[in-house]
């Protein structure tokens, strides 16, 4: 069995003033897929203390495959095109999941 596929995405809306607009997307896209996509097993969204226009994701799925369906959910469909216009920029990162720890393990 192949480790669980890691998204990281780095996300710098084009204003501070669009903020709310972009997570109430972003935020409905998170709870969608990790509710209604079974290879999705997690989907963090993160705004770092020294930014007021940055978004990172953290989001683990099953394999590759299941990041593939992800990308023709209706859900990130509705998600991509109602929030690319408020994007400046957007890097991806790709991986696997090499060591999980959380508390009590």
């Amino acid at each position: 069995m192949s480790p669980p596929f890691v998204i990281l995405v780095e996300m710098n809306v084009r204003s501070a003033e669009l903020m709310p607009e972009f997570r109430r997307l972003m935020d409905d896209n998170a709870r969608l897929s990790v509710k209604n996509e079974p290879g999705c097993r997690r989907f963090d969204v993160v705004v770092p203390d020294d930014s007021g226009t940055q978004i990172l994701l953290y989001e683990i799925y099953d394999d590759e495959a299941a990041f593939a369906a992800h990308l023709k959910t209706e859900h990130f469909l509705t998600f991509h095109a109602a929030s690319d216009h408020l994007l400046e920029s957007r890097r991806i990162r790709r991986g696997v999941l090499v060591c999980e720890a959380s508390a009590g393990t």
